[in-house]
């Protein structure tokens, strides 16, 4: 399957497309390009292999595992006898996302209880804002919601692993 041409093509637009949606969400290009490499090759790869793969400097991998290690995206491994660090997807990384952006979502409506706060009560900006909080509300419903559902899938995932 990886020896067809279309499989490398498609392969080479998830990581570009991956390193996209990533650059939009305020990281760097590259750092999602690791990211959308890990995930769709799913392999533990080396510092070098990541730049080499990938093209890029190894200024540029380092930090880029450095911003994705710290967002709890990838993990660090080692193989025995090997002096060399590996890379692989952390645990459930897509839980992990939701986590950061719920966390985002809670200081948006904190910041918006805030200005809120700072405002007489007939204020015509308070029902908007209001309206705007209530918004960041739901959205943090609908992303406890999606996490639980991640969360059971990956322990649904690690029982039936643990008994093949």
């Amino acid at each position: 399957m990886s020896d067809d041409p279309s499989y490398a093509e498609t392969r080479s637009e998830f990581i570009e497309k991956t390193g996209l949606i990533t650059q939009a969400e305020g990281l760097p290009r590259i750092a999602g390009r690791v990211f959308g490499m890990l995930i769709f090759d799913g392999d533990m790869v080396s510092f070098g292999d990541l730049a080499t793969r990938l093209q890029v400097s190894r200024a540029s991998i380092s930090t880029s595992i450095r911003m994705l290690e710290e967002r709890g995206l990838i993990k660090r491994v080692t193989k025995p006898g090997e002096r060399q660090d590996y890379f692989q997807l952390a645990p459930n990384p897509y839980a992990t996302m939701l986590e950061g952006l719920k966390k985002r979502t809670m200081a948006t409506c904190g910041d918006i209880a805030d200005t809120i706060q700072k405002l007489p009560p007939e204020c015509d900006a308070v029902e908007r804002l209001n309206a705007y909080a209530h918004f960041y509300a739901l959205k943090d419903k609908v992303l406890d919601v999606a996490l639980a559902e991640l969360n059971t899938t990956s322990s649904a995932n690690l029982k039936d692993e643990t008994h093949d």
